[in-house]
């Protein structure tokens, strides 16, 4: 089902993302887990969360993205649940594919980074580290995984760094799907734009490192559309290929999403012409943001 999503790239024309999966389904009524965010919904209320792919499609989105954000690598290896994470990311697609059912929408595996988050925020816990080898191979362990529930594309999402986010996307690539990169940004207090929860790491310096990947397409998404501009500036210093931005509105506060000073759906669309005219070609939105800024975006871009 890529086959007309990489038509549209070799078009250039405007692909649509979906919504926050994650908060979406907590904004439904989903109890949160206080480890491991949405990811116990694929099993435990799988009708709601095929209910928000269904709604994401209605709106008008190319691409899903499968409730597997959560299903970290990391994450389930500290809590040692290796093997769940595997039966979760199987219940996950299998969710995205029967809502995908009859319509041409391509339905796209979450890969990510997460760690435990230290409870009531949005910081990651730099306690447990894991050595190179170990790392790759959870995150091999995982995209093998999605490859065999047969995802359409693997998305990378909220690579922050130049380690784990560097390795967590050479195994994307190894499974040979499409890989869509995207990176997460904040501003530090001296002003420079860094990966969202390492200040230590450049934008710039991650930029570089995982362009040099060259996946399919690199994405800023769980960003203030605030940092979003300065931060597609960084980027095309060293990506020339498709480029794609799907902001976070809102805040963390583990384990729950606070749905405080939402960006407005006509705004969200302001703000994607506005990269539209830099040459970016896919949008939608993440944390916070819902099926009617992804109707809003249908609306503005698509005939």
């Amino acid at each position: 089902m890529y086959d007309h999503i990489a038509a549209k790239l070799a078009r250039g024309d405007v692909i649509i993302l979906d919504g926050g999966t994650g908060t979406d389904i907590q904004r439904r009524g989903v109890p949160m887990s206080n480890n491991t965010w949405c990811a116990e919904a694929n099993l435990t209320h799988p009708d709601i969360v095929r209910e928000v792919h269904g709604d994401y499609i209605r709106a008008g989105a190319d691409i899903i993205i499968a409730n597997t954000f959560a299903t970290s690598a990391l994450l389930f290896n500290a809590l040692d649940r290796d093997e769940e994470l595997l039966e979760l990311d199987r219940a996950a697609v299998a969710i995205a594919r029967q809502a995908a059912a009859h319509h041409q929408v391509a339905v796209a595996g979450s890969m990510s980074t997460m760690r435990p988050v230290v409870a009531g925020s949005d910081r990651t816990s730099k306690q447990r580290e894991w050595p190179e080898a170990t790392a790759r191979a959870l995150f091999k362990r995982k995209a093998d995984n999605m490859a065999r529930c047969k995802v359409d594309l693997i998305m990378m999402e909220m690579m922050r760094d130049v380690d784990y986010s560097l390795w967590a996307t050479e195994a994307a690539i190894a499974t040979r799907l499409p890989v869509w990169v995207g990176i997460s940004v904040e501003k530090r207090p001296d002003g420079k734009l860094t990966g969202f929860g390492r200040e230590d790491q450049l934008l710039d310096d991650v930029a570089r490192v995982l362009a040099a990947t060259k996946p399919a397409v690199i994405t800023i998404m769980h960003t203030s559309p605030n940092d979003t501009d300065e931060a597609i500036d960084v980027v095309r210093k060293h990506w020339n290929g498709p480029l794609g931005a799907y902001p976070e509105s809102g805040y963390f506060k583990m384990p729950e999403w606070t749905f405080v000073d939402i960006i407005p759906p006509d705004e969200l669309v302001a703000k994607s012409e506005e990269w539209r005219k830099k040459g970016l070609i896919a949008f939608g939105g993440c944390c916070g943001l819902g099926p009617e800024h992804i109707i809003a975006l249908a609306k503005a871009f698509k005939p």
